[in-house]
């Protein structure tokens, strides 16, 4: 009934809902030429490792970090959710924590193993993310999970809650770790600038930002992955917008040291493994041009550091 009345006011409904015997659906239903339309997502049943999903193993160990905020960015249908699942899911085999996630809708569906898990969904569970996340910290969690940051409320409650010693995770509609900041930046007025990029500089564990490609073998698609992790340098360049710009160049250098990678590092290797064609790599690839002398062995002066573990040996 409540659904009902929503899509009567608003003429645009989001839910998650199960069939037995066919699977689980994420439905999104809205009106089209004065009658009623709808599509249809269809969500596993079976929550996928990082592993499986060819995600980079830092991954891992980002998601048993104890305080901070990790986002997890990109457009719509590309891999967040099934990536945030297979977070929780590493933490759920792997530790005893209290998690819990306030979703709109709820997607994968958990079952406890080392961790408590406890899903909320926004409109049935609770009236929005903002009236779930004031009360979320009563519940003593080490984990919380926010479906969608939307606004300035649930992005200064995640920051809070990031900043009073819980590990926080979030998704973004953005395209990589730069643009990722600037949104978050962007949210609040500008007399608030300094103050938001001091809490980002001291909160944020990282962004992981996702594209998917098709693979070589036609089954499916694979994730490129560009993932930006919170050091001390980055913190500096947190703090100057100046700074900020040149973060794209810090993620290429951090390979080897931190397991950051751009997303061309992370076709490269993809490529590298035979995990996606030739084709589809330049035609992914941030600079065609550059990425092709990375190929060949070429590596551009004063841009090569990062590269080598992703095999610039690699030829065509």
């Amino acid at each position: 009934k409540d659904q009902q009345e929503v899509f009567a006011n608003e003429k645009e409904l989001d839910f998650a809902i199960g069939v037995a015997g066919l699977g689980r659906f994420r439905v999104n239903v809205y009106m089209q030429r004065s009658s009623v339309a709808l599509a249809l997502r269809s969500i596993p049943v079976s929550i996928k490792k990082v592993d499986e999903l060819l995600l980079p193993p830092v991954i891992k160990e980002l998601s048993l970090r104890h305080r901070g905020l990790l986002l997890v960015t990109g457009t719509t249908g590309s891999g967040k959710s099934t990536t945030l699942a297979a977070m929780m899911e590493h933490i759920n085999e792997s530790d005893s924590r209290n998690i819990i996630t306030v979703e709109d809708p709820i997607e994968f569906l958990f079952r406890d193993k080392k961790s408590i898990i406890s899903q909320r969904e926004v409109g049935t569970d609770t009236k929005s993310f903002g009236a779930a996340l004031k009360h979320v910290l009563r519940q003593d969690p080490d984990v919380i999970l926010i479906g969608e940051i939307r606004d300035k409320t649930t992005l200064n409650t995640a920051l809070q809650a990031a900043d009073t010693g819980h590990m926080v995770f979030s998704t973004l509609h953005t395209l990589n770790a730069s643009e990722t900041i600037n949104r978050i930046i962007s949210f609040f007025p500008p007399h608030q600038h300094e103050h938001v990029r001091i809490q980002l500089a001291s909160t944020l564990v990282g962004v992981i930002s996702l594209r998917l490609l098709p693979k070589a073998d036609g089954k499916g698609r694979v994730p490129a992955v560009e993932i930006m992790i919170n050091t001390a340098t980055v913190k500096e360049y947190l703090l100057d917008p100046m700074k900020t710009l040149l973060i794209p160049q810090l993620i290429e250098e951090g390979t080897s040291q931190y397991g950051m990678q751009s997303f061309d590092q992370s076709i490269l290797r993809h490529y590298k493994d035979g995990v996606i064609t030739y084709e589809t790599a330049i035609a992914s690839v941030t600079n065609a041009d550059d990425f092709k002398l990375r190929l060949r062995g070429v590596e551009n002066s004063g841009e090569s550091r990062g590269w080598d573990s992703f095999g610039a040996e690699a030829k065509k």
